[in-house]
C-alpha cells in the first residue's frame, strides 16, 4: 500500500516537471530558432497520441473499438478533442511565446477556477470557504501576473495574456467535456484518441508542415523535450498515477508544474521575475490547493486506507 501510494506521488510528480521543463523547451524553440506554436502543437498532438494509441490497442484494445461505435461517444470525443484538448495545448504555447513559459503555465492553471464555477452553477450552490478564497486568489494571481500590481498597465503582452486566457478556458473544457468516457473506455484510450483528432484538425485548419524548421543539436533535444517528456511522459506517468493514488491527489501534486515552469525560465534562460511575479505565482498554487481540499477530503472518505487496491 505505501509503495504504491510513493510510486503515485512520484509519478505525478515527474509528470508535473516534464510539462514544466517542456514549456521552457519549448520557449528556446520559439525564441531561438523561430518555430511556430501552431508548428510544434501539430507536431506534439500527433506524436504522442499515436503513441498513447497504440499502447491503448496493445492494451485495450476493445476499449479503442467501442468508443468509435456509438456517434454520441465520437461527438463528445470531438468536441473535447479540438475545444479542450487541442485548444488547451495550442493556447498555452502560443502563451509562451507572447510571454515565457512560467506565466503562461501559472495563467492557464485559472482553467481550475473556471472548472469550479461551472461546477457551482451546476450544482446551484455557492462555492465552499476554500473555493472561496481560492476564486480570490485566482484574480489576485492573474492580476499580479499581468500588470506587477499596476492598475494603469499589462506586464505581458495583451496576446499572451489572451492566449494564457484562453488556454485556460480550454483546460476547463477538457476537465468537463468527456463526462464519462473516461471512466468508460479508460483515460489513455481516451486521451491518445483525442489527440490523434485535434492534432489532425489543427493540421487541416493550419497547414503547417509546408516550411522546413532547421534545427541543431540543442534545437532536436528541445523537440524531444517537448513531445517525448512533455507528452508522452508526463502523460503516461501522470495517468498511471490516478490508478495509484486517485485524480485529485494526483492531479494536486502535479500541479508541481506551477512551480517547476518558472524554476526552468529562471535557470535554463534566464528570465527575470520581479516581486509581483513571485507573489503571483504563491497565488496560483496556493488556488490550486485550496480548490483541491474538498475533493481531498471526499477522496479520503471513499478511500481511508489510501486506496490498497
Amino acid at each position: 500500500m505505501k509503495k504504491k501510494a510513493i510510486l503515485g506521488v512520484l509519478l505525478s510528480l515527474l509528470s508535473g516537471v516534464c510539462w514544466g521543463l517542456s514549456g521552457t523547451a519549448g520557449q528556446v524553440l520559439f525564441s531561438q530558432y523561430g518555430v511556430h506554436a501552431g508548428w510544434l502543437t501539430c507536431l506534439r498532438l500527433l506524436t504522442a497520441g499515436a503513441v498513447l494509441t497504440a499502447v491503448s490497442l496493445v492494451k485495450h484494445k476493445g476499449a479503442l473499438v467501442r468508443l468509435f461505435r456509438s456517434k454520441h461517444d465520437v461527438l463528445r470525443l470531438t468536441v473535447f478533442a479540438v475545444f479542450g484538448l487541442m485548444l488547451s495545448q495550442f493556447g498555452y504555447l502560443q502563451a509562451i511565446h507572447y510571454s515565457n513559459a512560467g506565466t503562461a503555465t501559472a495563467i492557464q492553471y485559472i482553467g481550475e477556477a473556471f472548472v469550479l464555477l461551472v461546477v457551482c452553477v451546476r450544482a446551484k450552490r455557492w462555492p465552499l470557504l476554500p473555493e472561496f478564497f481560492g476564486l480570490i486568489l485566482a484574480l489576485a494571481g492573474v492580476f499580479l501576473l499581468a500588470s506587477h500590481g499596476r492598475l494603469t498597465s499589462l506586464s505581458i503582452s495583451p496576446l499572451g495574456l489572451f492566449w494564457g486566457l484562453l488556454a485556460a478556458v480550454a483546460l476547463a473544457v477538457y476537465t468537463l467535456v468527456p463526462g464519462d468516457l473516461i471512466p468508460r473506455f479508460g483515460n489513455m484510450t481516451v486521451t491518445g484518441s483525442a489527440m490523434l483528432i485535434g492534432g489532425a484538425v489543427l493540421t487541416v485548419l493550419l497547414r503547417p508542415f509546408g516550411h522546413g524548421v532547421p534545427l541543431d543539436l540543442k534545437g532536436w533535444g528541445c523537440l524531444a523535450l517537448v513531445i517525448v517528456a512533455g507528452a508522452i511522459i508526463s502523460y503516461s506517468a501522470y495517468l498511471q498515477s490516478v490508478v495509484l493514488i486517485g485524480s485529485v491527489k494526483a492531479g494536486l501534486i502535479a500541479a508541481s508544474e506551477t512551480v517547476a515552469a518558472p524554476l526552468f525560465t529562471l535557470l535554463w534562460l534566464g528570465t527575470t521575475f520581479v516581486g509581483a511575479d513571485y507573489l503571483g505565482f504563491a497565488c496560483i498554487v496556493a488556488m490550486v490547493v485550496l480548490l483541491a481540499l474538498p475533493g481531498l477530503k471526499a477522496q479520503s472518505r471513499r478511500q481511508p486506507i489510501a486506496d490498497s487496491r
